[in-house]
């Protein structure tokens, strides 16, 4: 099946050269520019309908990283909702997502700036709906029976105390608001009934992160708003469970790993049911709320995605027989599936398409791009279609990764030469890398860098077992598998030996400054708001992350031992290669004293080193031009490490300690 509008007869900005020539690896002009990428690409986020209305929420670098409401109406106009300055992204467990709920034409959305939920109707100026208070909400759901939304509510009221989480419900008509359950350490997924009268939610405790274990519960909706008898549905401290949701006859279905795998259930007659066993993965792990990966098209028909080996596929699946159908569709990856009026709505992109909202009609089986994420259409000669790759491990073990040969139509390497390889290590840790058309992965590869995205033991997509084999290892595991990815290509002869490199953000920060101090294989990193300190990231991070190095390290205060064992920053003497710092200034989830402490250890020691510092910016880049720094300052402090001349200038990055020769 082809999507409407693709490739050639879809309109946007051709991107060609000419002249082919030879030139060494990582010296090709590439009409993959920062500039670009920035200007002309923006974030697509949650997907919500309301009728046969379509909204979404872009992320655009190019307005400061401001989060926009977009809606798009049955005759197919799209435009903006949400006015400048308004910026619709929560900040509930820092990562946000479920910012958005429409019902009836009226929006109602938390403000980045106060976190305030606040009410639009139609074309209206946004009014706060909640008071001004050190509340932050998120993933909420309309009962219209009782003229309310029902949310997660983070209070952080008392800043010498952990921020406390809570389901709450807001009246419509003032915005005052009760707690319905509280107690735990964390919710999500507050659901109701099609008729109001039960509500489902998820709830979980410290140290358990949503993809270790969580709880099922439901609760009988009272007349008055308030929760009666509440019931244990599934799930544990060992059993993840996602997106729970109700089919329009008021059976509840949810997704749960209790056999090793995240399998579709129904809760049905005080039973659980599975629906489709089998060896793949139909839930994801929930950094953000409102994640989707089914949804119903009828009490009979479950629009539904799973991933197999690293790629999504979309499927429609009859709960009564268990037939699973699927859907022939041109992607890989598959995220915020909605389904109502006939049609299904979700999240798409492939290694040649870039991520794009679109529509499929579920009765003709016609594919509709809305919206795409960048409208340029690239030649494929310019674009590196990736390869999945198993290679051996530590314990006779094996890992999964994506490599990207360099590929550049107007450009050959000089006879002999091997290119550089830039190994991508990504963050979570517990996530993954995803097949797809990724404009910062193909920055390189058109320049003649080769790029390994891992999927080291401990990524989502392969099992349950798969993503425990970082309980306890992390700094181990995942370095070992980044380092015998890098090695294997070297040994298969695909890249240099001599010139392989490391970096990531966040977690995969971590692992990238974990590489370059404990093991001796790569020649340069670059450590995106990574983490250098496990025991201070420990003592200082936000509520939600805040028990996760629990599993992932050990007990703290506890094992100690381990959290100093395994912090790069104890180990500076060990570093013998170059090092470039990428770092928010209000980054609460990974501090910049993290990054600051790394540099001014490699700066005494007198390794060459640089330090980008970005003002404003939290955990992850949302400016245009902050997005755009970090990507040509990685290239040039390569450049000048590795010893290759770029095809054009870019801007100058301060390395101290590295020589003129």
């Amino acid at each position: 099946m082809r999507p409407r509008g693709s490739d050639c007869a879809r309109r946007g900005v051709k991107i060609h050269m000419a002249a082919h020539q030879v030139a060494p690896y990582g010296s090709w002009k590439s009409p993959i520019t920062s500039d670009l990428i920035v200007s002309a690409t923006v974030g697509l986020g949650q997907i919500a309908l309301d009728g046969e209305d379509i909204y979404w929420i872009e992320l655009r670098p190019a307005e400061g990283g401001r989060s926009v409401v977009v809606r798009r109406t049955p005759d197919g106009r799209t435009r903006d909702m949400t006015p400048a300055p308004f910026n619709a992204r929560t900040r509930v467990h820092e990562y946000g997502g479920g910012a958005l709920v429409v019902s009836n034409g009226t929006l109602y959305f938390a403000h980045f700036a106060d976190q305030r939920l606040y009410r639009q109707v139609g074309d209206a100026v946004p009014q706060p709906l909640t008071p001004a208070a050190a509340f932050r909400y998120a993933d909420g759901v309309v009962d219209r029976h009782r003229d309310r939304i029902i949310c997660v509510r983070e209070d952080h009221t008392v800043p010498e105390r952990e921020a406390v989480n809570t389901l709450v419900s807001i009246k419509l008509a003032d915005g005052d608001s009760e707690v319905l359950v509280s107690g735990s350490d964390f919710y999500s997924s507050p659901r109701l009934s099609p008729d109001g009268s039960r509500l489902a939610w998820l709830a979980w405790n410290h140290p358990n992160m949503p993809w270790d274990g969580t709880e099922l519960w439901i609760g009988e909706c009272k007349p008055d708003g308030s929760l009666g008898d509440c019931e244990h549905v599934a799930g544990g401290v060992n059993e993840s469970i996602f997106q729970p949701e109700w089919s329009p006859d008021g059976i509840l279905h949810f997704v749960s790993d209790r056999t090793g795998w995240w399998n579709l259930y129904r809760w049905h007659e005080g039973g659980v049911e599975p629906l489709c066993p089998m060896a793949a993965e139909f839930g994801r792990p929930q950094w953000v709320f409102d994640m989707s990966t089914y949804a119903f098209a009828s009490s009979d028909r479950i629009i539904c995605a799973y991933t197999e080996h690293g790629t999504w596929h979309l499927a429609s699946l009859d709960p009564k027989t268990r037939n699973l159908q699927p859907i022939d569709l041109p992607y890989t990856d598959i995220w915020g599936l909605r389904v109502a009026s006939g049609q299904a709505v979700f999240g798409a992109a492939s290694a040649t398409e870039p991520p794009a909202i679109v529509r499929l009609d579920l009765s003709m089986r016609q594919l509709e791009v809305l919206h795409r994420s960048n409208s340029l259409a690239i030649d494929a000669d310019y674009v590196s279609v990736p390869q999945a790759i198993e290679f051996p491990t530590e314990h006779g073990l094996t890992a999964h990764a994506l490599f990207y040969a360099p590929r550049n139509r107007d450009y050959t390497a000089p006879s002999g030469e091997h290119p550089p390889l830039l190994v991508k290590s990504h963050g979570g840790p517990t996530s993954a890398a995803s097949p797809t058309l990724n404009l910062g992965i193909q920055y390189w590869t058109s320049r003649g860098i080769a790029v390994l995205d891992v999927n080291y033991g401990g990524s989502t997509g392969y099992g349950r077992a798969y993503r425990e084999r970082l309980k306890g290892q992390w700094g181990v595991v995942d370095v070992d598998d980044c380092v015998n990815g890098a090695r294997f290509l070297v040994e298969r002869g695909e890249v240099d030996g001599k010139r392989l490199a490391i970096t990531g953000g966040s977690a995969g920060g971590y692992t990238t400054l974990c590489a370059l101090t404990f093991r001796d294989l790569f020649k340069a990193g670059a450590s995106h708001y990574g983490i250098s300190d496990l025991e201070a990231l420990a003592k200082d991070t936000h509520k939600f992350e805040s028990r996760y190095e629990e599993s992932l390290v050990g007990p703290y205060p506890e094992r100690r031992d381990l959290y100093r064992e395994r912090s790069p920053i104890h180990f500076t003497d060990r570093l013998s290669c170059p090092l470039i710092v990428f770092q928010g200034l209000e980054d609460k989830v990974v501090p910049p004293n993290q990054a600051e402490m790394m540099v001014a250890a490699l700066r005494m020691k007198g390794l060459p080193v640089a330090y980008v510092p970005f003002a404003g910016e939290q955990h992850g880049f949302r400016r245009a031009e902050n997005i755009k720094r970090a990507l040509d300052g990685e290239l040039y402090f390569y450049s000048r490490v590795f010893g290759f001349t770029l095809a054009e200038p870019i801007e100058p990055v301060v390395i101290e300690n590295l020589s003129e020769e």
